[in-house]
């Protein structure tokens, strides 16, 4: 299936470009305090490790702000300052140097504050994050006849008046998010905004809760608009290491096809009929074969292993490489054909030379 992409503008943060028809950026955040430079680095290179493109920090005070600038001439990943609050921060990180600027509209929107981060970030040729949580949106509106609409209608009303409230400085380098807790109003929150804008959007979910129900949630949601072809740049927010935070992202954009990054097994879930450890085998495999400096990591190079003879062998003959196994051994097929037959102690490393040839 071919995912239709919404259209829309090119915004570009350092060295990585998204929408158009850009790659959907992977996006992380680090969890140190961004005053502590030499710590905050090392989490930025083990993030571009990781697979990381952009990389946000948190900016809570005049320290961490001035912190950016060296962390930006160290930094190998494009810098984002994540303001909250205090709008003197944002003229402060874009004098640090950094690649992007996220406001929130719940608690900084004064015009003529926002009027001033605009100028500011326009004359350094960076770009502007309209960044909204529902909960600050909430807040906001509280007490206020904008209270009685519904949250959606209030996320898109206030993305758009801060939009407005941008252009009117000729200010254009604008990415938006409308980020909810819950799936059915962040859903709704992007699709509606969809048709109100061509602005590049950044997905995810705030305040997903324990880390194993947060990967649902995200999976759900963001996979869900990445299949609608809303979706330029995700950042997966968990109660969690920032590296599963990464890893998650990268797992959801493979599954819906928008990228690939390295070989793709495909695997049974096993049942009575195994004869095999086919969990350690595919651990092991997926381990190894992630190391391994083949030339082509993508969808060219597909792997399939499975457990017994009911769907095994039409699988394997699918995938560039498989293997069916029966008691204690297995069938190879390359390239749709039967190969040979190998213990299931020798299957991994028979998969892997394969691998390598082909790939």
């Amino acid at each position: 299936m071919s995912i239709q992409r919404r259209k829309t503008k090119v915004v570009k943060i350092g060295n990585v470009c998204i929408g158009g028809r850009h790659p959907v950026a992977v996006q992380g955040m680090t969890k140190t305090p961004t005053a502590d430079i030499q710590s905050t680095l090392r989490q930025i290179s083990e993030l571009q490790a990781a697979g990381a493109e952009i990389v946000r920090l948190a900016v809570e005070g005049p320290e961490d702000a001035r912190a950016l600038r060296s962390i930006k001439q160290s930094s190998p990943l494009p810098l984002v300052a994540d303001i909250h609050f205090n709008w003197r921060l944002a003229i402060a990180a874009i004098e640090s140097g950094v690649d992007k600027i996220r406001l929130n509209p719940g608690n900084i929107y004064r015009s003529r504050e926002v009027s001033d981060i605009a100028r500011a970030a326009k004359s350094a040729r960076i770009p502007i994050r309209v960044g909204l949580n529902s909960g600050s949106v909430r807040s906001r509106a509280a007490g206020k006849s904008a209270q009685s609409k519904g949250l959606i209608a209030l996320m898109a009303e206030s993305a758009l008046r801060y939009i407005r409230l941008l252009e009117k400085n000729a200010f254009y380098d604008i990415v938006v998010s409308l980020k909810a807790s819950g799936i059915p109003d962040t859903l709704a929150a992007y699709r509606r905004m969809s048709r109100l804008c061509d602005y590049p959007f950044h997905l995810g979910l705030t305040a997903t809760g324990p880390s194993s129900g947060g990967v649902v949630k995200s999976s759900i949601a963001i996979g869900a608009l990445l299949l609608d072809g809303i979706g330029d740049t995700i950042r997966i927010s968990l109660t969690d290491t920032p590296f599963e935070e990464i890893r998650v992202a990268r797992d959801i954009l493979e599954a819906v096809g928008a990228r690939t990054f390295g070989p793709q097994i495909v695997s049974c879930p096993t049942c009575g009929r195994c004869g095999v450890d086919l969990v350690k085998i595919v651990n092991e495999l997926s381990r190894k074969i992630a190391a391994l400096p083949l030339k082509k990591k993508g969808p060219a190079l597909r792997v399939a292993v499975m457990g017994c003879v009911v769907n095994g062998p039409g699988e394997a003959r699918e995938a560039d490489i498989g293997i069916a196994f029966g008691k204690g051994e297995g069938l190879i097929f390359k390239s749709g054909k039967p190969f040979k037959k190998v213990s299931a102690g020798a299957s991994v490393e028979a998969l892997l030379k394969e691998a390598q040839k082909i790939g």
